[in-house]
């Protein structure tokens, strides 16, 4: 789409005011696009990716193919239990401790908890063929799922199975993606149901929010709640409570991603930031704690295939804006995101391969192309 000079004139002044204040804890940072260390392995060398960010400079995601987290730059492998092969760490507390998921076969998966350290991780679910998550909160808490049960930990055991929501359809399943401070839980609940009356199957996939202190689960609003090409992702909650994610639409060689946040208390139908310049759809991906920042990948589809990708930075108002680096149309994506304005993800190197990616004062490198 094509801006006349007044509307440029105007994104370009926006986005300055956005770019020049940043999250409160950017004040005297340095900006910098720090390209993580890969592990080695006997291997072909795959991808890297960042997917959550502790204090300081400890960063986790995977690398070729094998959980991993790093302090700087340096690569550090998670030991392996015995049959395992893979895996990747999604998130880190404030103390260090991290969850992930551990994978072997095609699609066999578990969840597991480590500390830096230890042995071996601790697993916190059994193998399973039908999906495990894991997520842990700034302050510890931890939520699992596996074999679409739901179930909250504290001191190392589970304390409580998260029930479905009220109006949910019978046999639902349910899977987890992010716990805040306070210990909301954000999860998505999959359901299908025969309706007799018009011989259909009606499908659903959306946000599920369970509130701190045992208060019954909300089912997030969707725009298009029980359409089959339709699924409405939750990805994160902030310490507000206020949820991102985006809803996928995919039928055959039709492709997209329609960004989506919701607020307190949950009674609408979620909001749209809007999206990045010159590119069609928005996925979002993470959000910082308390800042407002958002991230994500910015893209366009071709008969389903994606065509290009931006590592995407939104501060929470105003127009969303890109994060530099990476080679060619397909540059990679955004994946975490903190109050002291980091952003953990990849970037594309020429040969099509993604390097796990550290962004810091990443307020102040965001910007709006073609402005």
């Amino acid at each position: 789409m094509r801006k006349t000079t007044a509307t440029a004139a105007a994104a370009l002044a926006l986005a300055g005011l956005v770019t020049g204040a940043g999250p409160a804890g950017a004040a005297g940072c340095t900006p910098e696009l720090r390209t993580l260390d890969a592990l080695s392995t006997a291997g072909p060398t795959r991808t890297g990716t960042v997917h959550g960010l502790g204090h300081g400079d400890l960063a986790v995601g995977t690398s070729n193919g094998l959980p991993v987290y790093w302090t700087g730059t340096t690569a550090h492998a998670v030991p392996l239990p015995d049959g395992w092969t893979g895996g990747t760490v999604g998130s880190v507390s404030d103390n260090g401790m991290m969850v992930g998921t551990l994978t072997r076969d095609v699609d066999t998966t578990a969840a597991f908890s480590y500390r830096p350290g230890d042995a071996q991780v601790r697993l916190l679910t059994g193998p399973t063929r039908s999906g495990a998550t894991a997520a842990i909160s700034s302050t510890g808490r931890v939520v699992t799922s596996e074999n679409g049960v739901a179930k909250e930990w504290a001191n190392g055991s589970v304390v409580r199975e998260l029930p479905a929501p009220a109006d949910a359809y019978p046999n639902s399943r349910l899977s987890v993606s992010s716990v805040n401070k306070r210990g909301d839980v954000l999860g998505n609940l999959y359901s299908e149901f025969w309706n007799q009356e018009t011989d259909e199957i009606i499908m659903r996939f959306h946000p599920v929010v369970w509130p701190a202190g045992g208060y019954p689960a909300y089912s997030l609003r969707a725009w298009n709640q029980e359409a089959q090409m339709h699924s409405t992702i939750g990805s994160a909650i902030d310490d507000r409570g206020r949820v991102v994610g985006h809803e996928w639409t995919a039928w055959r060689e039709l492709q997209h991603l329609r960004p989506a946040t919701w607020k307190q208390p949950y009674d609408a139908l979620p909001a749209e930031p809007g999206r990045l310049a010159g590119e069609e759809d928005l996925s979002l991906d993470a959000t910082s704690p308390t800042s407002g920042a958002v991230v994500g990948a910015a893209v366009s589809f071709e008969e389903g295939w994606r065509k290009s990708s931006q590592p995407a930075y939104w501060p929470g108002k105003g127009p969303v804006l890109a994060l530099p680096g990476g080679s060619g149309p397909r540059r990679g994506s955004a994946h975490a995101v903190t109050d002291d304005d980091r952003v953990g993800g990849s970037v594309l190197d020429e040969n099509g391969l993604g390097r796990a990616t550290v962004w810091t004062c990443a307020s102040k490198q965001a910007f709006l192309p073609g402005a």
